[in-house]
C-alpha cells in the first residue's frame, strides 16, 4: 500500500478518534448546559440518502453522520500530516474545515441554516466541539503519519531562515 493511501485511511483512523472525543465532550457539555441532543446530522444524513422518514432511528443517523463526516475529515487531516502540515497550527486549521464540511452538506440538504444566523451560545458550542475533534484527530494523525519524504519536513521554516536578519 503506497503512503498516501495509508496517510488517508490512518488519517480516517485519527478521525474516528476525534469524533469519538468531540461525542464525549458534547455529551458531558449537555449535562452541565441541559442542552437538547440536536437531530440535524440525522435529518441530513436521510436528506443525503433520500429517505422519508427524517426522524426515524435519528439517534443512529446521528452516530452514523457523525462517525463518517469525523473519519471523512480525518482522512483529509492524515493528507495534511504527510505534507508536513501538522501541530497545533494544522489542527486549528482543520477545525475550520470540520465546521465547513457539516456545514456545506447541512445547507445543501436544506436541514440546516448558515451559523452567522444562529444564536451565538450554540454557534460558541459547535465551534468549540469542532475544535476538540480537530486537536483530537491532529493528535492521533500527527502520531500516525509520518511526513512524507518529498514534504517540507527537511527544509527549515521561513522564520528561522530569516533569524536574525533585518
Amino acid at each position: 500500500m503506497n503512503l498516501a493511501v495509508r496517510s488517508v485511511l490512518a488519517g480516517g483512523a485519527a478521525g474516528l478518534g476525534g469524533a469519538a472525543a468531540m461525542a464525549l465532550t458534547a455529551r458531558l457539555e449537555q449535562l452541565l448546559t441541559r442542552r437538547p441532543s440536536s437531530y440535524v446530522p440525522a435529518h441530513t444524513l436521510a436528506h443525503l440518502l433520500g429517505l422519508p422518514r427524517p426522524d426515524e432511528d435519528r439517534v443512529a443517523r446521528n452516530l452514523a453522520m457523525h462517525f463518517g463526516t469525523g473519519a471523512l475529515g480525518g482522512a483529509l487531516r492524515g493528507a495534511m500530516a504527510a505534507v508536513n502540515l501538522r501541530g497545533p497550527w494544522a489542527s486549528a486549521m482543520h477545525a475550520n474545515l470540520r465546521l465547513t464540511l457539516d456545514q456545506t452538506l447541512e445547507n445543501a440538504t436544506g436541514v440546516g441554516a448558515p451559523p452567522w444566523t444562529w444564536p451565538r451560545d450554540e454557534l460558541v458550542i459547535d465551534v468549540l466541539h469542532k475544535t476538540v475533534y480537530a486537536f483530537a484527530t491532529g493528535a492521533l494523525a500527527d502520531r500516525l503519519v509520518p511526513p512524507a519524504a518529498g514534504s517540507s519536513v527537511h527544509r527549515p521554516g521561513l522564520g528561522l531562515r530569516l533569524k536574525g536578519r533585518a
